[in-house]
């Protein structure tokens, strides 16, 4: 039974989610749900944020220091948030200028626009409106800069730099001002809203010891399984690249002949695939606290500021907060693009896990800062790009029959692919647009999920 809470906050974000955006912006319209099958799915419905196990809940509660009841209600408030900014980013368009949830519940929605006429539009949607000087685009340029940079010039005294949303700025981690304002310099960033923070940590990868479940590179170094999925029919598994290389083989926790890496990037990107041999069976489980699984249904990403839990052998489920997507993180061995910075700790051996929100997945672990004595910084490469730059399919709980295709063509809806907010299908006939980024699934055709998609 779901508490009377989650039910009460469940209907306050749907009603949210029913209103038109105003302001001379153009009017969103839901999706219709298929015909004869009753009410549209809530968007913590369709993404499974409303049944969470126990286990994902206690993590929360101890991990943010939520009273009973507040998890429960935070991933449906995160659930139904997601949706909400995915319209308005369509909505505003080039104005946009990022989305992000705060508060103990994650109760409060905040999306930015440069364009103080779109403020009555984005609070008639529920959300807290904030004018601010430069677009999520015109930030996203700034940091790409810095990226052309890191491949000509040495980072080791900046080894971190991203875009702070909330903020409107770029954020550089420096070990010293000089370092930070040569790189900022080198970028041709100078006179350029560009924030220097010093720190004498740098992150490194946590590749020592197991994560999640263990599994062995070459009979020698031992890494952890991140999410089950398949490609070409061929199952196997998602991890970090740094792992290992194409063709080094693998040996599972119990030491018997597992498969081989069949792709891997890193540096740039720090993602692999091992295809397994016929002994090992894809589930959509991730290992939980006292030997518990929690499930997968999907690959929706997460909001700034959204709760996310990392499952790893060394430090066990632990559990924080998303602070920003597309960060930079200069290692010793590479640099890596497009990596998610969160709160959670993480401990050396903690590498590859996989990283979830609610049911989502989000991606695995690739390395980090501090201890969970401390507390500390861990970074994780998004599983969406891992998906489509490999072409596999995530292995989730959700039935993933794709149904018969209504279409042809490059815009035609398809279960497997990776879509990104913003993207437009035709279904049926009817065009539809993205979001939130995420994989398709055959359960999630876009008549059905007003979570994930709006017709056009």
């Amino acid at each position: 039974m779901v508490p009377s809470h989650v039910r009460a906050v469940r209907h306050s974000a749907l009603t949210a989610l029913g209103a038109l955006v105003l302001a001379g912006l153009p009017s969103v319209a839901a999706a219709d749900p298929a015909p004869g099958a009753g009410p549209a799915p809530s968007a913590a419905q369709t993404l499974g944020a409303d049944r969470p196990s126990p286990q994902l809940l206690s993590a929360l509660q101890r991990d943010l220091g939520l009273e009973p009841g507040q998890a429960s209600e935070r991933l449906v408030n995160e659930a139904e948030a997601g949706t909400r900014a995915g319209r308005l980013r369509i909505a505003l368009g080039e104005r946009f200028a990022g989305a992000w949830v705060s508060g103990d519940t994650s109760g409060e929605l905040t999306v930015a626009s440069t364009d103080a006429g779109d403020v009555a539009a984005i609070e008639a949607q529920g959300a807290r409106a904030r004018v601010v000087q430069r677009t999520l685009a015109e930030l996203g340029a700034a940091k790409e800069k810095l990226d052309a940079a890191a491949t000509r010039v040495p980072t080791a005294d900046t080894p971190v730099w991203y875009v702070d949303v909330p903020k409107n700025r770029i954020v550089l981690e420096a070990a010293s001002q000089a370092a930070g304002t040569a790189f900022v310099e080198a970028a041709g960033l100078e006179g350029e809203d560009v924030g220097v923070r010093m720190t004498t940590v740098r992150p490194r990868l946590l590749q020592d010891i197991t994560g999640g479940d263990a599994f062995y590179i070459d009979d020698s170094a031992r890494c952890s399984v991140g999410f089950s999925v398949t490609g070409d029919e061929q199952p196997g598994f998602v991890t970090a690249g740094h792992c290992g290389r194409p063709g080094a083989t693998t040996t599972g926790y119990d030491r018997t002949a597992q498969g081989t890496f069949r792709a891997s990037t890193f540096p740039g990107k720090d993602m692999a695939w091992v295809a397994t041999n016929d002994q090992w069976t894809p589930t959509p489980d991730v290992k939980a606290q006292d030997s518990q699984e929690v499930q997968v249904t999907g690959s929706a990403q997460a909001l700034v500021g959204a709760s996310v839990c990392r499952s790893g052998s060394t430090t066990g489920w632990r559990c924080g907060t998303v602070q920003q997507h597309d960060t930079s993180v200069s290692y010793a061995e590479g640099t890596v693009d497009g990596l998610t910075r969160t709160t959670v700790c993480a401990e050396p051996g903690d590498s590859g896990g996989p990283f979830v929100a609610g049911a989502q997945a989000q991606g695995v672990t690739s390395g980090g800062s501090g201890d969970c004595t401390a507390g500390g910084t861990t970074f994780y490469q998004p599983v969406n790009p891992i998906l489509s730059d490999f072409g596999l399919t995530l292995t989730t709980s959700a039935a993933n029959t794709t149904p018969d295709q209504q279409e042809g063509g490059a815009r035609a809806w398809t279960a497997g692919r990776v879509y990104e907010t913003g993207a437009t299908v035709t279904r049926d006939g009817v065009t539809y647009q993205c979001l939130q980024t995420h994989q398709a699934q055959g359960a999630w055709a876009p008549a059905g999920t007003p979570a994930l998609w709006q017709r056009v």
